[in-house]
C-alpha cells in the first residue's frame, strides 16, 4: 500500500468490515469483504452497496456554461435541457484521444455536477476550467462530497423505503433530492454495475451514517471494487486505463453513440468525423473464452499472428465462463469471428461478442 495512498470517509468502516484494501488510483478501497463472487451475485438478485466517494465531482455554475460544456464534451448538452437529467458523455483532445469519460447532471439553473474518474481527476480539472469562458465559475466539490452507490433490483425500493413512501424516486439517468434518516442527499438514478439503483451524493461528514442505513437493512451486501468491476465489464461498460484512454478515439471505443451526429464544434470533432467516415483501424470488441480467465494485457490471435492484447477481462459469476475486451484490426471485430487467447501457457479458442455479455439484469424491464 501506498504511503501517499488516500482514504475516502468510510476507511474505518471498510477495516471494521474486515475488507481487504487496496491501492487504487491513490486510495485505499477496498476491492474485498466476504468474496467477489460473494457480492456480485447479491447486486445481481438483491442489493450491494459501494463506497466510490474516490471519485470527482466538479460544480460548474453561471451564464454560458450549457455553451461551455456543449463544447468540451462530444455529448450533445441539449439532451439534457430539464433540471434533474443526466447524461453520459466522453471528453477528448483535438486528436479524437478520450480524456476521460464523464457524467453530467443538470443540477440548477445554469448549473451542473460533473463527476469524473478519481485518477483523472487533475487533469480534469485543469482541461475544463482552462476551457470556461468569463462568467462560469467552476468548484471541485471531490474532497467535501461522499459518493455511494446502492445497486440491485432491491436498490430503488430501499431508498424510497428509507426516504418514505412520498417520495418519488427518479426517473432513469435523473437526479433528485432525497432525505434518508434526516440527512439530505442527492439520489441519482444512475450506477456501473448494469442492475437498477442509486448513486447517493451527500456531504462527506454523513458517509458514515448513511452506509450504515443502507446496511441495517439485511438484504444489502458491503461490496468491494473487485465485485464492481466484474458487473460493470457482464455489461460491457469500459474502464478508463483499460479499455480506453488518451491513445483511444471513440469510435473505435464503441461509443460513437456518445458522438451524435449531428452535434460540430467541440473538441476534437474535426479529427472524429474523419475516424468516423474512414472507418476505425482497430476496434474494440468483446470476446468469450472456451476456458480459463483472460487478463488485461493477455495476447489475442488470430491463428498464430497476434493481433491484439485483452484490455479487460474476467471470469463472469454470472455466465460461468471468462469474458474479455480487446482491440483487434476492424476487419476481425465482427460478432462470430474465432479467435484466441493466451493465458499462461494455453491457447484458448475465443469468439468476438457483441457486449453486453449479460443480457437480463433488473434494469432490462426498469
Amino acid at each position: 500500500m501506498s504511503a501517499a495512498a488516500r482514504r475516502t470517509p468510510l476507511f474505518e468502516e471498510h477495516v471494521a468490515l474486515g475488507a481487504r484494501m487496496v491501492d487504487f488510483a491513490g486510495w485505499e478501497m477496498p476491492v474485498q469483504y466476504g468474496g467477489i463472487i460473494e457480492e456480485h451475485v447479491a447486486v445481481r438478485t438483491s442489493a450491494g452497496v459501494f463506497d466510490v466517494s474516490h471519485m470527482a465531482e466538479f460544480r460548474l455554475s453561471g451564464d454560458g456554461v450549457a455553451g461551455a460544456l456543449q463544447r468540451i464534451v462530444t455529448n450533445d448538452i441539449a439532451r439534457i435541457e430539464e433540471i434533474g437529467a443526466a447524461l453520459y458523455t466522453v471528453m477528448c483532445d483535438e486528436d479524437g484521444g478520450v480524456i476521460d469519460d464523464l457524467i453530467i447532471y443538470h443540477t440548477g439553473d445554469a448549473e451542473y455536477l460533473v463527476v469524473a474518474n478519481a485518477a483523472n481527476r487533475d487533469v480534469d480539472w485543469a482541461w475544463i476550467t482552462a476551457r470556461l469562458p468569463d462568467g462560469v465559475s467552476a468548484t471541485d466539490e471531490s474532497d467535501r462530497t461522499a459518493l455511494i452507490a446502492l445497486q440491485g433490483p432491491r436498490a430503488v425500493g430501499i431508498v424510497t423505503e428509507l426516504a418514505g413512501h412520498q417520495w418519488q424516486p427518479p426517473a432513469r439517468f435523473h437526479i433528485a433530492p432525497g432525505c434518508l434518516g434526516g440527512i439530505d442527499v442527492l439520489v441519482a438514478r444512475t450506477g456501473y454495475t448494469g442492475e437498477d439503483g442509486v448513486e447517493l451524493f451527500c456531504h462527506a461528514s454523513h458517509a458514515v451514517p448513511v452506509w450504515r442505513l443502507l446496511l441495517s437493512f439485511p438484504d444489502v451486501t458491503p461490496c468491494g471494487l473487485g465485485a464492481r468491476d466484474t458487473l460493470r465489464l457482464e455489461m460491457g461498460y469500459p474502464l478508463y486505463g483499460s479499455d480506453m484512454d488518451r491513445g483511444v478515439d471513440p469510435i473505435a471505443a464503441g461509443l460513437g453513440w456518445v458522438v451524435p451526429k449531428g452535434k460540430a464544434g467541440f473538441i476534437g470533432d474535426a479529427a472524429i468525423t474523419r475516424i468516423r467516415e474512414e472507418g476505425p483501424k482497430r476496434r474494440l470488441v468483446g470476446l468469450t473464452v472456451a476456458e480459463g480467465i483472460p487478463r488485461h494485457g493477455y495476447p489475442v490471435l488470430r491463428g498464430e499472428d497476434e493481433v491484439g492484447k485483452v484490455a479487460s477481462g474476467t471470469y463472469s459469476p454470472t455466465l460461468g465462463y471468462g469474458i474479455a475486451t480487446a482491440y483487434v484490426p476492424a476487419a476481425l471485430a465482427e460478432p462470430g469471428t474465432a479467435l484466441s487467447v493466451g493465458i499462461r501457457r494455453k491457447v484458448v479458442p475465443a469468439v468476438v461478442v457483441r457486449p453486453p455479455f449479460v443480457k437480463e439484469t433488473s434494469l432490462t424491464h426498469a
